[in-house]
């Protein structure tokens, strides 16, 4: 219950700085689907390892530059241990998985994967002013 309940607040999170403008914007012409892709451990987890104590530094070079490229809005651990959430923008699924097979930590089986097609809620315009 508690996974959940982090799970959604990260979600709630992303979905509001992400309507509110604060994460990197690509040129409105072009369409882009947003995903939320959940990591989860893999087999090569190592057992008893913390998420900030795992062999992750090409994973993390790996996002940093989908985050250059204007593709990956938002990313990081669940502090409950439980893996990692990513909310990327592209053009289509097949694209998102591609950048999933290409990540350093999903070859080498330390992460498994979620991938859902994700509409952030625009809540900015449901205040009354």
């Amino acid at each position: 219950m508690q996974i959940k309940s982090v799970l959604l607040t990260f979600v709630a999170a992303i979905g509001i700085l992400a309507q509110a403008g604060a994460v990197a914007s690509e040129p409105a012409d072009a369409a882009k689907t947003t995903y939320l892709l959940i990591y989860r451990p893999g087999p090569a987890w190592p057992q008893g390892k913390l998420v900030t104590e795992l062999p992750l530094r090409d994973h993390g070079k790996y996002m940093l530059s989908l985050y250059a490229k204007g593709i990956m809005k938002m990313a990081g651990p669940l502090t409950d241990n439980a893996g990692g959430a990513v909310v990327l923008e592209v053009a289509d699924e097949s694209e998102a998985r591609e950048i999933i097979a290409n990540d350093p930590a999903v070859k080498a089986r330390i992460f498994v994967h979620e991938l859902h097609p994700w509409e952030p809620v625009q809540w900015e315009k449901h205040l009354k002013k």
